[in-house]
């Protein structure tokens, strides 16, 4: 290849690979200096500099100036004096003199210097794709649908290729080789083979971010989506929130008839979707999550952080939702453990708890309804509280009356054992459906779905499905 020809080829490979001159001048003479090493022996001392000027790769063989009469060992490395003056007339004993050697090399070093070359171009490649679309995470991209691949969906992006793990497929959802497929960029990891990029379409941050294309509010920071809680395909509820009290929050995210949210619910493929107004009040924002139902009335332990919800009968089922997915979503919306009982049956669980809490000496139905109000339904809860936590009670404000309080439970519990006492396990609790919050919803989910996808990613033994199939 001679000069105009490999400068031709640097300028080509750098344009249509987008890699920088720089790298492939670099891959050159590595690969020179790998081939040359071969030839010279591992002990030469060489370097190799792309010129400019001559858009050659110059060779150079670095060789010792010794004295004339000394025996040469390695002619690779050293030179007498006479014959390092007839290339540098300054030479000295000593010197390390550079000697410009001819870059013609056999077949299997030209072969060896191809295989650099195309490494290093590889690599620049990898670094080009993930530094490309690591500042990508978090936003939502389009790909066409390629081939199953271990369970896992080939999304080409065109550059590069993606993976939408079976389980980031919403359920239901089929796709054939050449569908569209938009999804949620939810991480991009450098993995042996290059970089990885990891998709989603259960996320709830695809949820945010859909509504964030189709809400211009959103994107303009005047509407804030508060929180987001997702079974995909089945049902989500995201709580919103304006900075301008003029634009109605709710209103803006449905869009004129609907307009707004329907593109969203068509891109989940009929995933309904409960846009609620967010409120820094815990009480108002739970009933607000927990519609349609109508809530009757709401009872807070800020000890245990739940909710007891009260409902008429006839709610009970529209409150806990199928297969409790409205209170379940409600639960991990709003942060709080919620009980959902209806009215009979907790009408019927205070009565009782009341009753047994007035077997302590000194506690009268109004002191009773107190105790229960403020969390304790049992004899043997309020025996094991601390008085600290008892001087919160209406009415027991006073150390003094807390520890007395403390101290005829215990009695009770002494004489009586649980006949009296109450048990937090008792049969009404048949009546009752509860939901627990999740600690940190989108962060947990987001870190067990990447471990999930590189244990997919990595599983060789995983059976291959045919294009289209999925959970």
């Amino acid at each position: 290849m001679n000069a105009t020809e490999l400068a031709r080829v640097i300028e080509t490979v750098g344009k249509d690979r987008g890699i920088k001159k720089e790298i492939i001048v670099s891959a050159l003479e590595q690969a020179v200096l790998t081939a040359a090493q071969k030839k010279y022996g591992p002990n030469a001392i060489l370097e190799s500099h792309y010129s400019e000027d001559s858009g050659e790769i110059d060779l150079f063989l670095f060789k010792k100036v010794v004295e004339d009469d000394e025996e040469i060992l390695d002619e690779n490395q050293e030179i007498h004096l006479k014959a390092a003056h007839a290339l540098d007339p300054d030479a000295q004993i000593g010197d390390e003199l550079g000697i410009k050697e001819p870059a013609d090399f056999g077949r299997i070093d030209a072969q060896t210097a191809k295989q650099v070359i195309f490494q290093k171009v590889r690599d620049a490649e990898r670094d080009i794709i993930y530094n490309e679309y690591i500042t990508r995470k978090g936003e939502i991209i389009t790909g066409i649908a390629r081939r199953i691949e271990r369970g896992n969906l080939v999304i080409d992006l065109g550059k590069t290729d993606a993976l939408l793990p079976r389980r980031e497929i919403i359920p239901g959802e089929q796709f054939r080789p050449g569908d569209r497929v938009q999804a949620y960029l939810s991480d991009v990891v450098l993995t042996s083979r290059g970089p990885q990029i990891f998709l989603s379409r259960t996320s709830p941050e695809y949820l945010k971010k859909l509504f964030e294309m189709e809400v211009p509010e959103i994107r303009d920071e005047v509407i804030e989506i508060k929180g987001c809680a997702r079974e995909a395909g089945a049902r989500s509820k995201i709580a919103v929130f304006s900075n301008d009290r003029d634009i109605d929050p709710v209103g803006a995210c449905v869009g004129m008839k609907g307009a707004r949210v329907q593109t969203v619910i068509q891109e989940l493929r009929g995933e309904k979707i409960d846009i609620i107004p967010w409120s820094d009040n815990d009480i108002m924002f739970v009933r607000s999550a927990l519609q349609p139902a109508d809530i009757s009335s709401i009872n807070v332990n800020e000890r245990t952080r739940t909710m007891e919800i009260m409902v008429e009968d006839d709610q009970l089922s529209l409150a806990i939702g199928r297969k409790g997915q409205n209170v379940r979503l409600a639960a991990q919306l709003s942060g709080w453990r919620l009980d959902i009982l209806s009215k009979s049956k907790l009408q019927k669980r205070t009565s009782e708890a009341v009753f047994a809490l007035q077997n302590i000496d000194g506690v009268n139905d109004t002191m009773a309804h107190s105790l229960y109000q403020t969390g304790y339904n049992t004899v043997r809860q309020v025996a094991e509280a601390n008085v600290e936590d008892l001087q919160k009670v209406p009415g027991y404000e006073e150390v003094e009356k807390a520890t007395t309080l403390k101290t005829s439970a215990q009695t009770v519990i002494e004489m009586s054992g649980d006949l009296l006492s109450g048990t937090e396990h008792s049969d009404d609790d048949a009546g009752k459906f509860t939901a627990e919050p999740v600690e940190d919803n989108a962060k947990t989910q987001a870190e067990e779905r990447l471990r999930q996808m590189m244990k997919e990613a990595n599983n060789e033994e995983a059976p291959k499905d045919r294009p289209g199939d999925s959970e």
